[in-house]
Order: structure tokens, then C-alpha cells, then sequence
């Protein structure tokens, strides 16, 4: 009996594609070269050239650590081999890259299409990631140092006014995730220096008997912010992607969640134009106009120094005191996002912050600290809040 073998698909660095990968390749190593230089990637006769994009469109994408990296797709390189074959410009197909260099979904914070028109932009692109990359890698603790970050330049986004700000979540059926039930979204700007607030909550007419409550406990019918609107599937995606396409008009978007993994594939699963979704966020005003993640389980991350753990969002709630109620309602969910994500940028630098918020439990000189521990603590969040010293 034959067992098919799985494909592994991924994502590889522009890096080591353009330095290692042709090393591997003998006297198709030109060839290779010739085909990946950053004049040819953009030409609209590239093999790669994707329709109705204007030049290369690669990938963008955030490691774990916080680094961010230029990549190809796996499928990107796999036509890449076949084409220079199938157009007799090598005799045979090229060597894969070495698996080791493959990166897969669960090594990244997050990855999304991003196009250059030019060979000088995907050249500037590069030197920018390159510096970005090494002064993160002068910490003793890059992830660490990405929150922090991402904590300070949010303040500065946050406090100077700049652009839109929505914070979005949703709710799926606990017995199966890809049946999306809600969507929430809370959204801020600025006109004339006076904050405009848009909210809203949508549910998903066929699915309105997919209740939860053996997991987590639904308050589908408990937005405390509007009325709730009940649409078709049809309606709930064209809706979203409505939304989304406001928010890239703008020369600053900012898409905010709290803890944003699933939510990105929710968005990705209604076909929501995410090209050039970036995880780096500006330190302020500049012509990198886009669309940002900004992740307010990284910034509150951040805040408490630690490195890695993510905290629910009543727990961090709970600890900046924000009262919530009716928990589990995308709506609801989606504005005590935005209220925690202003509580944290609308306030003092990270470290003054907290030593603000926690005075007794910041000892001079420490990176991280005990928060305090909750007398009634969430039973829908997985762990217990910040019960040890880090």
C-alpha cells in the first residue's frame, strides 16, 4: 500500500533565496539569479507577475521573535522551478531550497501580500527591514523588545491623532471555529482634533440556533453599545469587507485585536484584502501609509515585561480597570479592546506606566513584575492572571 506523503507548504526569505538557493543550483545558478533580480521580479512579463497587480507582490512577514522578513511563498518558488524548465532555461529542475529555511504558518506572528512596483522599492524595502531587524537584535530578549515597541510607537500614533483606529473581533460556534457567528467592531478618528466613535455588531441570520454554551458562555443577544444588526452570510461578508476597504482609504489604518491570529484567518476566510497588512507599526506620521496590526495582548505584554505569554482579554481588563460585562459578544468585545488600547496609549511612557499602575509591586531596576492577583478570577480565560514573578 502506497502512503501518500503530506505537502508542506510555506514561506522562504527573500534572503535565502537570493544568496544561498542559486548556490545549490551548479551552472543554473545565473539563470536562477537573472530570473529573481529585483528589476525582473517586477516586470508585469515575470512569470510571478500576479494579474492586476502593478509590479512584484511578495510577502511580508513576522517572525515570533518580532523580526520581520521578506518572503517568497513555497508556491512562488515551486513555479519558479518548473517555468525555467519548462522555457529550456535549465535542463533540469533546480534543487529545492534546503528544507531547514522553510517557514511554516505556526513559525509567524503573521504574514500578508506586499507589492512593489519598482526594483528600488523592493531594494529600499530590504535595507529597512535589515535595520529595523538589527536594532532588535541588540536586546537580550527581541520579543520582549518588539512589545515595547509596539507599546511606544502606538502611544505616539495614538496621542499625535493619527488615522483610523478599529478594533474588530469575532465569534465563531465553539464545536466548529470556521462557522463565524458575529462580528464586532468599535472604530475611532479624529476631525478637527474631536474623537468620532463608530460601533456596531453584526450576527449571522443562518446561523442564529449555533449557540454557545458549554465552553464559553454566548451573549449573542447582549451588545450593549447599539443594536445589533442581523444580515445574511452574504450581507455579514460584503458588510466587513466594506469596512475594511474604509479603512485602507485612509493614509493610516489600524487594525486592533486582542490577540489577532485567529481573527486575521477569520478575516482572510471572508476574503478581506489584507495586502500589505505590516506588524511594524511607524514611530509616528510618515509616508509608510498602510494598513497596521496593532495587538493589544502584545501591548499589554509589553507593559507587564513579559516576553511571550498572552493574557485574556477580561484579565487585561481587570488590571488597566476597565469594567466589562456580557463578555463573548463580538461587539462588546471589539470596544473593550479599543478601551484597553486606549488606556495603555493615551497614557505615560511604558516603564512610567508601570510603575503608575503597580507601584508597590515595581521594584526599581526590574523589567518585569507580579501584578496583582484577582479575587474572582475569569473562569472562560485559561489561566490564572500573573500569579508568579517573572
Amino acid at each position: 500500500m502506497v502512503v501518500a506523503s503530506k505537502i508542506v507548504t510555506g514561506y522562504y526569505r527573500y534572503t535565502d533565496i537570493w544568496f544561498d538557493w542559486p548556490k545549490t543550483c551548479g551552472e543554473d545558478a545565473e539563470v536562477l539569479k537573472a530570473a529573481l533580480a529585483h528589476d525582473s521580479l517586477v516586470a508585469s512579463e515575470h512569470p510571478l507577475h500576479v494579474d492586476g497587480v502593478d509590479g512584484a507582490q511578495l510577502y511580508l512577514g513576522t517572525l515570533k521573535d518580532g523580526e520581520s522578513r521578506l518572503l517568497f511563498s513555497s508556491k512562488q518558488i515551486d513555479y519558479v522551478r518548473y517555468w525555467l524548465n519548462a522555457m529550456g532555461l535549465t535542463k533540469n529542475l533546480v534543487p529545492l531550497p534546503y528544507s531547514d529555511c522553510l517557514l511554516r504558518d505556526q513559525d509567524l506572528r503573521g504574514v500578508s501580500p506586499q507589492t512593489f512596483k519598482t526594483g528600488g522599492d523592493l531594494k529600499f524595502a530590504l535595507k529597512k527591514l535589515d535595520k529595523i531587524n538589527k536594532r532588535l537584535h541588540k536586546s537580550n530578549d527581541p520579543p520582549l523588545t518588539f512589545r515595547r515597541s509596539c507599546f511606544e510607537n502606538s502611544r505616539s500614533l495614538w496621542q499625535g491623532k493619527v488615522g483610523f483606529w478599529c478594533a474588530v473581533d469575532f465569534e465563531s460556534w465553539e464545536r466548529d471555529h470556521t462557522l463565524i457567528t458575529e462580528f464586532g467592531w468599535s472604530m475611532v478618528h479624529w476631525e478637527g482634533g474631536d474623537e468620532i466613535v463608530e460601533e456596531g455588531h453584526l450576527i449571522v441570520a443562518e446561523y442564529k440556533t449555533y449557540t454557545n454554551s458549554v465552553f464559553v458562555k454566548g451573549n449573542r443577544e447582549n451588545y450593549k453599545w447599539g443594536q445589533s444588526e442581523i444580515v445574511t452570510k452574504k450581507q455579514f461578508k460584503e458588510k466587513i469587507q466594506n469596512l475594511l476597504a474604509r479603512l485602507r482609504q485612509n493614509s493610516h489604518g489600524f487594525l486592533v485585536f486582542h490577540d489577532s491570529s485567529q481573527d486575521i484567518k477569520d478575516l482572510k476566510s471572508l476574503q478581506v484584502d489584507l495586502s500589505g497588512l505590516s506588524y511594524t507599526l511607524p514611530s509616528g506620521p510618515s509616508p509608510d501609509n498602510g494598513l497596521f496590526v496593532v495587538d493589544t495582548a502584545e501591548l499589554f505584554g509589553g507593559l507587564l515585561g513579559e516576553s511571550n505569554r498572552i493574557y485574556g482579554l477580561e484579565q487585561m481588563c481587570n488590571q488597566l480597570q476597565i469594567p466589562t460585562s456580557f463578555l463573548h459578544n463580538a461587539g462588546n468585545d471589539a470596544h473593550y479592546t479599543l478601551e484597553a488600547l486606549k488606556a495603555m496609549a493615551s497614557g505615560n511612557s511604558i516603564d512610567l506606566q508601570r510603575q503608575d499602575r503597580w507601584p508597590t509591586q515595581n521594584q526599581a531596576g526590574a523589567v518585569t513584575l507580579k501584578a496583582p492577583e484577582e479575587e474572582d478570577s475569569d473562569a472562560s480565560d485559561e489561566e490564572g492572571i500573573m500569579n508568579a514573578l517573572i
